[in-house]
């Protein structure tokens, strides 16, 4: 199985991609610890700090140490610079908040899967033409499923995910499923602001086990 396959597939199977950032790094390795407590294999660390880097470094050695079935992917990637330092530092996939050719350039020499963000028919043509089957609708909360219902047929091969504004609910993350995506990204609805600054990471993780079993009741 290709690197690029092993990364769908397991948020395929997962259903719901938690994603977050902090400062520091050890309140984000507890939180690591808690998502994969609650059962995720699957993370998305953004990009949108000074620390970002060094702080997904410790995240790599953390997983290579004791969680080796982790997959860590990398967030706000919008420049080739960025692509490349953070897949020499192990991140396993890409993830933009746009449509960035050269970000989908070197994920390809690199063999990684690519997710990039798009808001119009016309973005995801693009990302389509040039080999991206995965697909980040972002921000969700603008589009909506109802933006998803309507073209889904015209994109039968790819794979899509909400970003940005998905509630922690069964109704939200139910009608998201029901308009045709394959998996949700979840960020402060999930990694609450509030959580992180009384590191309550208790609460994280049972917010986790929460959004992992409405995602998978979902899932086709």
């Amino acid at each position: 199985m290709s690197k690029i396959q092993e990364s769908l597939d397991v948020i395929l199977k997962q259903a719901a991609l938690p994603l977050f950032f902090h400062a520091s790094e050890e309140v984000s390795i507890n939180v690591l610890k808690a998502l994969y407590t609650a059962g995720v294999r699957s993370i998305e660390y953004t990009n949108r700090g000074k620390e970002a880097l060094s702080n997904f470094k410790a995240l790599v050695a953390l997983r290579n140490a004791e969680l080796k079935d982790m997959q860590l992917g990398i967030g706000t990637i919008k420049n080739a610079v960025d692509a490349k330092a953070f897949i020499v530092a192990g991140a396993d996939y890409l993830i933009s908040p746009g449509l960035v050719p050269e970000v989908a350039h070197v994920a390809q020499q690199e063999q990684v899967l690519y997710i990039p963000g798009c808001m119009t028919v016309t973005e995801i043509i693009q990302a389509e033409h040039i080999g991206i089957k995965f697909i980040k609708l972002f921000p969700g909360n603008i589009l909506g499923p109802a933006f998803m219902s309507s073209i889904k047929e015209v994109f039968p091969n790819l794979y899509f995910m909400p970003t940005g504004g998905v509630e922690l609910n069964s109704e939200n993350i139910g009608a998201w499923f029901k308009s045709g995506v394959v998996a949700v990204g979840l960020g402060s609805k999930l990694i609450t602001k509030e959580f992180l600054e009384q590191k309550n990471y208790t609460e994280i993780q049972n917010s986790t086990e929460k959004a992992l079993v409405i995602a998978q009741s979902f899932k086709k």
